[in-house]
């Protein structure tokens, strides 16, 4: 799932890191470096008091510690920029702040980084985030089973009423979310919430039960259709010869 830009009225919704690189962008050049330290430095032996000068020791001194905090800061950099460029080609979650100061987490895969004024940057889906939004890195077995379960829940909710449901409409997907279900590993039935899996079970035996309705009225129906044999009249005739015979004889 990439990330997409949020758009209101018509117009992209910047996140705060976007809009914090912006701002370094506008501001390049501002932020103290060894050329400007230097110049600070010149500048104060220039104008210094020549009564009291300022003593080599001391700027030695100062300039060692520029430095060392400089060296600090480009080490600090470069571990920033090889632990974003690890992170390419992986799915990860940050936490971007919009405009109107809300936190929205977005999950998105990380195609390549932008390194700007000693920052880096993950490019997902077009969009810059700095690496301080980063929220997590997400498993692929957790965004496998993630995906599995959401898809499962939303086929889950798109069916009617428990008690509306027929078997020609509804039978084959209840039937295939039970499948899918009973073949998840403990791992995958952890993302499902308990009440959605009680909600399946009302499925099943709703449906069921309609099947077994269902069967009875073919077996009826089936039984109705038989053909029906002619009752015929088994009354013995008699014989009239034979009973005028027997009367004669009495």
């Amino acid at each position: 799932m990439s990330v997409v830009a949020q758009v209101v009225d018509g117009k992209i919704v910047e996140t705060s890191s976007q809009e914090s690189l912006k701002n370094e962008k506008a501001s390049k050049g501002s932020t103290m470096d060894k050329e400007a330290f230097l110049q600070l430095l010149v500048a104060q032996m220039k104008y210094q008091d020549p009564l009291e000068p300022t003593s080599n020791t001391e700027t030695v001194s100062q300039y060692a510690q520029f430095a060392q905090v400089e060296s600090i800061q480009n080490m600090s950099s470069t571990m920033e920029l090889q632990r974003a460029s690890s992170l390419v080609g992986q799915e990860v979650y940050v936490k971007a702040t919009g405009n109107n100061g809300e936190a929205t987490l977005l999950q998105g895969k990380v195609e390549y980084v932008v390194y700007e004024n000693g920052k880096p940057y993950l490019a997902i889906n077009e969009s810059l985030y700095s690496l301080d939004d980063l929220y997590t890195v997400a498993d692929k077995d957790y965004l496998a089973a993630y995906e599995k379960a959401t898809d499962w829940v939303n086929t889950l909710n798109r069916l009617p009423h428990v008690e509306s449901i027929s078997v020609a409409a509804d039978g084959e997907t209840i039937d295939k979310l039970k499948d899918i279900y009973d073949n998840m590993t403990d791992y995958e039935k952890t993302f499902v919430a308990k009440e959605k899996a009680e909600t399946l079970e009302k499925y099943v035996e709703k449906l069921k039960e309609l099947r077994k309705i269902e069967e009875n009225k073919n077996n009826a129906g089936a039984a109705g259709t038989t053909p029906e044999t002619d009752d015929t009249d088994d009354t013995e005739k008699t014989d009239g010869t034979g009973d005028a015979d027997e009367d004669t004889g009495q």
